[in-house]
């Protein structure tokens, strides 16, 4: 289905980035009059990559852009958990889940995610460098409203008949419109994320240390996402210079990747997540979707992937000639408990990352290894209600 803007019923959503891009696609597919209203100058983010897994891509295909994606995106081979000397507690090989989940894991740089979804936008339904706040959230018989302020100061007022706030984690329209929602909290830890100039054989793996947590991801025109997580309790380096200093005896190409990166592109921030998801997902006419809805800690990649199915089952279950109010509230009856099962999935596989005691550490480390050879099998079976899912049929 293309996308097609009709002058009917109107949609406007709140962000752009990936879920409010992929919100505004599916909404736009199924015959709604869209808007996204970014206040940024550019969609254009950098230093980061993004995993986009199996049930991630088919929600792409959904969205009409995934064969363009796997086209852009390298395919995740030999992979696993290693120590900071190199020496692997779990190795294994991405095919091998490829049977049970349908569909493989793909890397490729946020940016062009972003700009692949932006591209597939109907034609003048993206408005940069406007920022837009919900001052009514409908009801069913109340369209919204909301205002926007462009970056030279006009200020506009309109009536949506559905809203979608993607406005992050710390969404300004969940802290004014579920005033009982759980607020962010801290997860412990502070992640440098960067992608590096080409490095040849690179294998892609996470190294767990005391602590300490550092991925190496090769995307596929042979540049490498790099990420480093540093828990509280192991004291943050306070920049990237005492960051170097800190894995200066990891295992190659560790070193190497940290001295490459120009220190201007790598992203720092103190991870926060939500707790838990609102009691509902929806107000009136006014949908949360992504971070401003599940912001989940990063550890099971899962963050984009279910922004990108948010906005696809939106799509799917809110159309143009529906009671918006009461299908929003079935939309979130559906998304909710999915998202809520992934936020605490990925709450619990942090928790071993920010351990710190020798003793902890090494009994992790040993029981990881002792189990390896099953865990390489099990883990993907552990993940198949999260990866096998399939978006609703239209």
């Amino acid at each position: 289905m293309a996308p097609t803007t009709d002058g009917g019923r109107t949609a406007t959503v709140i962000g752009g980035g990936v879920g409010g891009l992929a919100s505004g696609l599916a909404l736009a597919r199924h015959g709604w009059d869209v808007t996204v209203v970014e206040r940024a100058t550019s969609l254009d983010p950098v230093g980061a990559g993004i995993v986009v897994a199996p049930n991630a891509v088919r929600s792409l295909d959904a969205l009409g852009v995934g064969d363009a994606t796997r086209g852009l995106a390298a395919l995740q081979g030999e992979l696993g958990l290693r120590r900071p000397d190199g020496r692997w507690l779990v190795r294994g090989r991405a095919e091998g889940a490829t049977s049970l989940f349908g569909d493989r894991t793909l890397m490729l740089h946020r940016a062009q995610l972003v700009a692949l979804l932006a591209g597939a936008l109907p034609a003048g339904a993206l408005r940069l460098r406007t920022t837009a706040t919900v001052t009514d959230p409908g009801t069913t018989s109340r369209p919204a409203r909301v205002t926007t302020t462009d970056d030279a100061g006009t200020t506009t007022e309109a009536d949506a008949d559905l809203v979608v706030a993607a406005d992050g984690i710390a969404s300004a329209t969940r802290t004014r419109w579920w005033p009982s929602a759980p607020a962010p909290v801290s997860g412990g830890s502070t992640a440098w994320r960067f992608v590096t100039p080409r490095v040849p054989g690179v294998v892609g793996s996470e190294i767990w240390g005391r602590g300490i947590v550092a991925g190496v991801m090769p995307l596929a025109d042979g540049r490498v996402y790099v990420y480093v997580s540093v828990a509280d309790a192991a004291g943050v380096p306070r920049d990237l210079g005492e960051l170097r200093a800190r894995l200066a005896d990891w295992h190659d190409p560790v070193p190497a990747l940290l001295a490459s990166v120009d220190d201007a592109t790598a992203l720092r921030h103190e991870l926060r997540h939500l707790p838990a998801p609102p009691a509902s997902l929806a107000t009136g006419r006014v949908a949360l979707v992504g971070d401003a809805a599940h912001a989940m800690l990063p550890n099971l990649g899962q963050g984009g992937c279910q922004a990108l199915e948010d906005g696809v089952v939106l799509g799917a279950r809110v159309r143009p000639d529906d009671d918006v109010a009461g299908a929003l509230l079935r939309w979130s009856a559906e998304r909710r408990p999915r998202v809520a099962r992934v936020m605490r999935m990925s709450a619990r596989v942090a928790g071993p990352t920010l351990w710190t005691s020798p003793v902890a550490t090494a009994a992790r480390d040993a029981g990881m290894r002792a189990v390896g050879p099953w865990t390489a099998a099990l883990g993907p079976r552990a993940l198949r209600p999260v990866m096998a899912w399939r978006p609703p049929e239209d």
